[in-house]
């Protein structure tokens, strides 16, 4: 699916991650995905992850799945939503609902939730810390959008949900079929299903913390730094006040610390493998390692590759044939015929390959590694 009727500069300059946008039907030719039965079968299976909220603003109860197939049976009259996290991972078709929001990065994007709701259904007002894409796929949904958030937010007592007191909106829509709405990070919204069958996807984009940040870099650093790396003050003069810790102390102190933080080429190889750590496990890897000779003869007949939809490939550029790929959380030296390779490799959608890699002893190794751990499979082995 594309947009027809989506002018992206102007959202770039004056929406993104600056104020709630309602975007009218912007599709070629809207078709909803996914059935409300496969996402029920979803919700029952165990390595997905699901939940569902019954109530309203009244009372909500949350549980969370896998679930029985009867609970759905069970479940009384009265709204009711199912949440389903990444649907991407599973349904190629919903999968194909990431194209279009390509203008972010792909590190940036996360994952595809799928919601379900009876009339009345939702979650309540809440807000999220990252961007997200809200497409109504099948029925109708009242959205409400209120103002920036943080955490001095005052927030009702529940023991699942992170619901606004005391909700105050200043914009209200009803999405129709391939209507979406734009939320910026922070904002409050609160959809509320209008009619039975209300089916939303939610494409939601990650954004790292400060704290996330500095948590994990200060511990790659310090896994590497050698005990007897310390404070040393070989110009040390007397002072009169021995108790004090000097302005000149605290200088070499903090010159110290930062000295060792400062490495930005080392900080980029961290990120790109913290970044590409995979949030949920799909296992393709082959029932026994790939051959040699199977892989060659693949890449000879121009077999198409695919790319887990659970796996995170990423590139950064070291030059101007060097390239650090990044894959489910391991990074590889790509230089020459491996750097295009490696963008290749994190283009999306079904790869065909050069035939001319099964001349190159390096391209084999690095596919034969990606595929062994099921990052890549080649088609008719998914």
């Amino acid at each position: 699916m594309q947009f027809t009727n989506f002018d992206l500069d102007t959202f770039l300059r004056d929406y993104w991650q600056k104020r709630p946008l309602l975007i009218r039907n912007p599709w070629a030719g809207w078709r909803n995905p996914l059935e409300p039965d496969e996402l029920a079968g979803l919700a029952c299976e165990a390595e997905v992850e699901s939940r569902l909220v019954i109530g309203d603003d009244h009372s909500r109860v949350m549980e969370s799945g896998p679930f029985p197939e009867e609970r759905f049976g069970a479940l009384t009259a009265g709204p009711w939503t199912l949440l389903v996290q990444a649907v991407d991972h599973y349904v190629p078709d919903v999968a194909a609902l990431i194209a279009p929001f390509r203008f972010v990065p792909d590190w940036r994007i996360d994952d595809v939730m799928v919601s379900y709701a009876t009339d009345g259904g939702g979650v309540g007002s809440h807000y999220d810390n990252y961007d997200v894409f809200l497409v109504q796929g099948l029925g109708r949904r009242r959205w409400r959008v209120g103002p920036k958030c943080d955490a001095q937010t005052p927030l009702l007592p529940h023991p699942d949900l992170r619901l606004i007191d005391d909700f105050m909106p200043t914009g209200e829509w009803v999405l129709e079929p391939g209507d979406i709405l734009y939320v910026p990070p922070c904002y409050a919204h609160d959809g509320v299903a209008v009619g039975d069958d209300c089916m939303t996807y939610s494409i939601g984009f990650r954004a790292p913390s400060r704290a996330e940040l500095i948590e994990g870099w200060c511990q790659q650093v310090v896994e590497h730094l050698p005990d007897e790396d310390r404070y040393t003050d070989p110009d040390l003069a007397f002072q009169d006040a021995p108790g004090e810790i000097t302005p000149a102390a605290i200088d070499r102190l903090h010159d110290l610390a930062l000295e060792a933080l400062a490495d930005k080429a080392a900080f980029a190889r961290w990120f790109g493998q913290f970044n590409s750590l995979p949030k949920y496990d799909k296992d393709w890897r082959p029932d026994a390692p790939v051959s040699a000779k199977a892989l060659r003869a693949l890449l000879a007949q121009e077999t198409p590759l695919e790319c887990n939809p659970a796996a995170r490939f990423a590139f950064i550029r070291e030059g101007e044939a060097r390239n650090l790929l990044f894959v489910d959380g391991q990074v590889f030296e790509c230089e020459g015929v491996l750097a295009a390779l490696a963008e290749q490799l994190c283009s999306g959608g079904a790869i065909v390959l050069d035939p001319a890699l099964v001349q190159s002893a390096d391209a084999l190794a690095l596919l034969t590694v990606l595929i062994d751990q099921g990052s890549l499979a080649f088609e008719e082995d998914d």
